[in-house]
């Protein structure tokens, strides 16, 4: 399948959905911002595909990227990436089955819609959201997974090399 034809609306998901969970496939979701692609994005959607049979990645739209860095005190352009370039290049990944934006901060609304088996989170997340998120999941009778943060990756972390090494250009 193209990566075009993995991005989704909700309610066209939702009724893909309905035959795959009849056809009893597992149900894995992961949201995130997905701004600045690496390596520990990959990994993650690979562990999070070999967790069931499809892999669904909730997107956070630029605007809720955008509210969720003011609201964690953090000054950001960020995202760099538009939502619908993110959209593609995550569609693009072989482990991905499917890509849904989403606009909220957070994607409880698709995840309540969806109900995965296994909700998927990396763990360079914000702890208070994972504890809700968990219960959340939990009591939409799934179960909630933390992966380990590899550690030197991060959009961050991207991001601080890249304006080290161009430093040099800022200072002339």
């Amino acid at each position: 399948m193209e990566a075009k034809d993995k991005i989704k609306k909700i309610d066209e998901l939702l009724l893909i959905l309905t035959k795959l969970k009849v056809d009893g496939n597992i149900i894995v979701t992961t949201n995130g911002s997905f701004d600045l692609l690496h390596k520990a994005h990959v990994h993650l959607l690979e562990k999070a595909k070999n967790l069931g049979s499809i892999l669904i990645v909730l997107l956070n739209s630029d605007n809720s990227v955008r509210k969720n860095k003011e609201k964690e005190g953090k000054k950001s352009i960020r995202p760099y990436i538009d939502q619908n370039d993110r959209a593609y290049v995550i569609a693009g990944l072989e482990s991905v089955n499917y890509v849904v934006i989403f606009d909220n901060e957070k994607p409880l609304e698709y995840l309540s819609l969806i109900k995965p088996n296994k909700h998927i989170k990396g763990g360079s997340g914000v702890i208070e959201r994972y504890k809700e998120e968990k219960e959340f999941i939990e009591n939409l009778g799934g179960e909630y997974i933390v992966m380990p943060l590899e550690e030197g990756y991060s959009s961050t972390n991207v991001e601080q090399i890249i304006l080290e090494k161009n430093k040099f250009l800022l200072e002339t």
